[in-house]
């Protein structure tokens, strides 16, 4: 039998709440242990009920999602962390991911993607809503303009976040200055390169180069 994924919500709204618990109890390998509705004893809650996952609203009373996290940061993670959130903020995103959180959503794009979410982070990953991905990659392509993001191919075999790394690797983008540009752990972007190569069926950076050659994601 699969174990469940452990998940605790802190909201101090009930309504979204009850949503975010009807939604997420959809997927039988969910489980939700319990539920906040101020930032004040998270920790201690997530640790008694063996959370995996905390699903934290940055505007908690008492305590609010950015004082939570430097908790953690001096407590230890007790579990992963995904904000949800009303901004979209670059500064509010960066730097609640320095303080380790592993995900972030808006609360518009909640619904859409939280079972996703909850899935990439339970595995390691980071994971951003399609909006605040798409806002976070035209930051950066606005300022380089060698990057091509209009002439991403619909139909490619690579994600979306795997055709930007791709894109940053071929301009010859350390896996640091790639993490430090898109938010995420230089882990994650070795992951993702890995990944890429694995697909493309390449052994080297070279390879990836002539994919993005090949594909225009590159502006001549």
């Amino acid at each position: 039998m699969t174990q469940k994924i452990k998940i605790h919500l802190a909201d101090d709204h009930l309504v979204l709440i009850d949503g975010l618990t009807n939604l997420l109890t959809t997927v039988p390998d969910f489980e939700i242990v319990g539920s906040s509705s101020n930032g004040l004893t998270i920790h201690e809650e997530v640790t008694a009920n063996n959370a995996q996952i905390l699903i934290l609203d940055l505007s908690m009373p008492e305590k609010d999602g950015i004082e939570v996290l430097k908790e953690f940061q001096q407590k230890g993670f007790p579990c992963k962390v995904i904000i949800l959130s009303s901004y979209d903020d670059l500064k509010i995103i960066k730097e609640v991911m320095n303080l380790g959180a592993s995900g972030y959503l808006t609360k518009k794009c909640a619904g859409e993607n939280i079972i996703e979410a909850v899935d990439a982070v339970n595995q390691g990953q980071e994971y951003f809503c399609n909006s605040v991905r798409e806002k976070i990659f035209n930051t950066f392509t606005e300022n380089n303009p060698k990057l091509n993001k209009n002439n991403f191919p619909e139909n490619s075999i690579l994600t979306s976040r795997e055709l930007e790394i791709v894109t940053l690797i071929s301009l010859e983008y350390s896996g640091k200055e790639i993490s430090e540009q898109l938010f995420i752990s230089t882990n994650t972007v070795e992951t993702h390169r890995k990944n890429i190569m694995k697909k493309l069926q390449t052994k080297n950076t070279i390879g990836l180069v002539k994919y993005a050659i090949k594909n225009n994601l590159i502006k001549s």
